[in-house]
């Protein structure tokens, strides 16, 4: 299913069934209700951008969402999921206090179970229940801010876990408890 098929898919089965679980929001994180949430992405194993605003008005537009999960997906197995709003929300906050419009550069965002058991066998790391098998998860940078500094800006800004790949270069965000480590 490319991008187009995903976005028409979701965007119509939303609307028939009214509401969807997919799209459901985290009611508890606090942010400006009149303000739009959009995220500027780069996935950097496929080199798809996208700038997608995917809450307005106070309420999440399935289009953007769409947009955002399928570039997200498990580019390995091809298979697209649901991230959690939450996520989404915080890597919007952390994009509004660096004050930057750069691209956030996605390492890492939903993975199939295959594909986590196949980085497991061959990388460090790499957990066997991973939030990114539950779209809870994601690795990012975001060019021309120094990883050190997005950490920062990631540890004040997260209610999950954080965690610091100095070596590797990124950051990586989840909805998991409140903890964090540098690898």
């Amino acid at each position: 299913m490319n991008r187009r098929e995903f976005i028409q898919y979701s965007s119509f089965t939303a609307l028939a069934m009214g509401s969807s679980s997919l799209f459901a929001a985290n009611t508890s994180l606090i942010l400006p209700r009149d303000e739009a949430r959009s995220l500027k992405l780069k996935n950097l194993h496929t080199g798809e951008r996208i700038n997608s605003t995917y809450w307005e008005h106070g309420e999440y537009l399935v289009d953007g969402l769409a947009e955002i999960y399928f570039l997200m997906r498990d580019h390995r197995a091809n298979q697209v999921a649901a991230m959690d709003l939450t996520l989404l929300d915080e890597l919007h906050r952390i994009q509004q206090t660096l004050e930057t419009r750069q691209e956030i550069y996605l390492v890492s965002g939903y993975r199939s179970p295959q594909t986590n058991n196949q980085l497991r066998r061959n990388h460090e790391g790499v957990a066997k229940h991973s939030f990114h098998m539950q779209g809870r998860a994601l690795d990012f940078r975001i060019p021309g801010i120094s990883n050190r500094h997005l950490h920062k800006a990631t540890l004040a800004n997260a209610d999950g876990g954080v965690g610091y790949y100095p070596n590797s270069g990124f950051i990586h965000l989840d909805t998991g408890r409140k903890r964090s480590w540098v690898r």
